[in-house]
């Protein structure tokens, strides 16, 4: 589908739904309470807490944002939150080779195999790896089950939330007691012997408002090809023949989801356990394919808050204490390329188990303010300390010093605290100052102004302002002019990394920086169809990239080098079309130009349309529908290889719904669309080494069952 005949279609979807003026009365409103499992809400009614920190319309917040809530997840058919986050207007999830690890691609910011520049936190916690500055190659995926709404910020978020909350922020709050009714326990199986099953739990406990929710996952994922790998580039070189390839991906996997919720008067304590095991690891750690290597990751988080709010009293506050302790672990070992590798240097395959801790401990205080009539005022400051520790690795190989070809030690030695491990032990301190304030002056304005102040000790000082202004022209239609500057720190691998015959990392990296500006509009012209429409620009400075070393190097070192600047618009629509069909979508546009060589910067879709239609046709029947086009992903510069290939994935969900039982039956790309990631392009004027892409899932179907009681 060509983009100019995208834009046409959605625009003349919205001018023809903008003109249909659905009945309004109380008995249909009545009958969509009883037929949808989210009633249409007002413009009012949709509140965000993670635009400000504090509870307020979704409308009148200071940002772009989307919040989408558990029953939405249910009625949609999503089973992680990877499918939750693909509706959201502006973000691709694209993936990684290593272990398919996912890509939030916002605004075509974030494409980068690490993917550090969107800020993933659960329950307004960041759960970013130090190590690498992402959510970590050992993310796996997260259930959806146990999530009570996932709030999505398109723009920058350092101002309130600081590092990494540079294109966007995820914030997936997960359920307490008000969000569970009893108990549930469902089951799911189906394609790629996956198995699901779930446990939630709310109720009252030793004076406690009470949540428990478990989720168990297996499955041997999908087995789509891959037709040539890193290592038939070697085989070419060598003469040999010791690749995989064409053979299927790894992608089997285990995951555990235990979460504890526990309130009381102005206290709340959660604690939660995310564990991986038997993780495959994707198209292979170094891009060669390896059925047989297996990690596994433990991750711990424990918060406990003390929250007043104003409440008509002047003051309040939010006290917030948090641990996040996270694993990377070798359960089998990891083969980087497979026997015979290197000319049959490696006769039994070439094996580096890289493993190691981080923790994270957090504390806040944030300060509200409301004894001025036109104005909220907020101020805050906290410390966060990170520390990788026991940084282990057992491998059976060197690099030569000089020309970093990859010297065979025989047996699988462990070279922990010698000069060959890949990464020292490192710890970094940040603590930061913030303060805020939201002006309403006059009945229909409303201005916040924002700013945080950031030291680390280890990549000095940064400063992030935000401007917010806010038009509510009528009760029905509001405008947003919106600024902001965020930041990101380089990760421990970027500064620290050694003994890597391609990449190395640089202790003298600046923090890179966005200033971003956005105007966005928001229309309700008949209580039953809502528009939306947002533009942006941004310059992003101190670009963090790969540059390759002069010769005879072979190695390029992480360098700040050059700018990158973004355009684009999202336009968004929710009809009622009658009391049993509901329509939405959306439709996103970008551009971004790498100005170092004046081309597009690629590794994004230009342009992405998302529709769904949502049809209660029986009284206890839905079917749900959801179409999603990516077109024009562009490779970066120095790839000269065509675009990838544009796709649709069609999903679908068919559900019976009673009192207490719930039956559906769903299939995700259900024509068996074969759709793809993007593959690093060539490395050091390389070839590039998995040069089909990355192949996702086919069709898949699946059947669940849930019990209410």
């Amino acid at each position: 589908m060509k983009p100019k005949r995208v834009l046409l279609l959605t625009l003349a979807l919205c001018a023809v739904a903008s003109n249909v003026w659905a009945r309004n009365d109380d008995a249909f409103q009545e009958r969509l309470g009883v037929l949808f499992d989210l009633p249409f809400e007002s413009l009012l009614d949709i509140h965000i807490e993670t635009a400000t920190r504090r509870r307020q319309p979704l409308v009148r917040a200071p940002t772009v944002a989307t919040v989408i809530t558990a029953k939405d997840i249910d009625a949609m058919g999503a089973r992680d939150l990877d499918e939750v986050l693909e509706t959201v207007p502006g973000l691709h999830v694209s993936h990684f080779f290593q272990l398919y690890s996912p890509n939030y691609v916002m605004r075509g910011i974030g494409g980068s195999s690490s993917n550090q520049q969107v800020l993933v936190m659960i329950n307004g916690i960041p759960v970013t790896s130090a190590f690498e500055g992402n959510r970590g190659n050992l993310w796996a995926g997260m259930p959806v089950n146990a999530i009570a709404r996932v709030e999505v910020i398109r723009g920058p978020g350092s101002a309130l939330y600081g590092a990494d909350a540079f294109a966007g922020v995820i914030n997936i709050i997960t359920k307490s007691r008000a969000d569970i009714s009893g108990s549930e326990l469902g089951v799911r199986g189906g394609s790629d012997d996956t198995y699901e099953a779930w446990f939630l739990h709310g109720g009252e406990w030793l004076g406690f408002d009470a949540a428990f929710t478990f989720e168990y996952r297996t499955t041997d994922g999908h087995r789509r090809v891959v037709s040539a790998d890193a290592q038939s580039a070697f085989d070419n070189l060598f003469g040999t023949n010791a690749t995989l390839a064409p053979d299927s991906v790894a992608l089997e996997r285990d995951s555990l989801d235990v979460r504890f919720d526990l309130s009381r008067d102005d206290y709340q304590f959660r604690l939660g356990y995310q564990g991986r095991g038997d993780l495959g690891t994707g198209a292979g750690v170094a891009q060669a394919l390896d059925p047989k290597g297996q990690f596994a990751s433990d991750r711990l988080n424990a918060d406990l808050t003390h929250r007043r709010l104003p409440n008509g009293e002047q003051w309040g506050w939010e006290t917030k204490m948090s641990l996040y302790y996270v694993t990377q672990d070798v359960e089998q070992d990891v083969f980087l390329f497979p026997a015979g590798a290197f000319g049959g240097s490696f006769p039994d395959g070439m094996i580096g188990n890289p493993e190691v801790k981080q923790y994270q401990a957090r504390a806040s205080l944030t300060g509200a303010y409301d004894g001025w009539s036109d104005h909220r005022l907020q101020m805050g400051t906290g410390i966060n300390y990170l520390d990788v520790y026991q940084v282990e690795e057992r491998k059976n190989f060197r690099f030569d010093p000089i020309t970093a070809i990859p010297l065979p030690l025989g047996e699988v030695t462990d070279v922990t605290d010698t000069e060959d491990i890949f990464l020292p032990e490192k710890d970094r301190t940040n603590w930061y100052l913030l303060a805020q304030d939201q002006w309403q002056f006059g009945e229909a304005w409303g201005l916040t102004a924002g700013a945080r102040y950031d030291h680390y000790t280890d990549v000095g000082d940064t400063f992030n302002p935000r401007l917010a202004l806010v038009w509510q022209a009528r009760e029905n239609l509001v405008a947003k002019l919106l600024y902001g500057r965020s930041f990101r720190p380089p990760s421990f691998a970027e500064l620290f990394n050694m003994n890597n015959p391609i990449v190395l990392g640089n202790s003298n990296l600046d923090p890179e920086a966005i200033d971003t500006i956005e105007l966005g509009l928001t229309y309700d012209p008949s209580g039953l169809l809502r528009l939306g429409f947002n533009v942006f620009a941004y310059e992003w400075d101190d670009v963090i990239r790969l540059v390759q070393d002069a010769a005879p190097a072979s190695t390029s070192t992480f360098r700040n080098q050059g700018r990158q600047t973004g355009a684009g618009f999202e336009a968004e629509m929710q009809w009622q079309a009658s009391d049993r069909l509901r329509l939405s979508g959306n439709f996103a546009y970008q551009r971004a130009t790498d100005e170092r060589v004046d081309e597009d910067a690629g590794l994004a879709p230009e342009h992405q349309l998302y529709v769904r239609g949502d049809w209660h046709f029986l009284p206890k029947w839905s079917l749900v529908a959801q179409m999603n086009w990516v077109g024009d992903q562009r490779r970066a510069p120095g790839d000269s290889r065509a675009n990838v290939d544009d796709y649709v994935t069609v999903n679908a969900k068919l559900r019976r719904r009673s009192k207490r039982w719930d039956f559906a039956i769903s299939a995700n790309n259900l024509l068996d669309e074969d759709a793809r990631s993007p593959s690093p392009g060539p490395a050091n004027n390389g070839p590039v080494l998995i040069p089909d892409d990355l192949p996702l899932a086919g069709r898949q179907v699946f059947a669940e069952l849930r019990y209410r009681f």
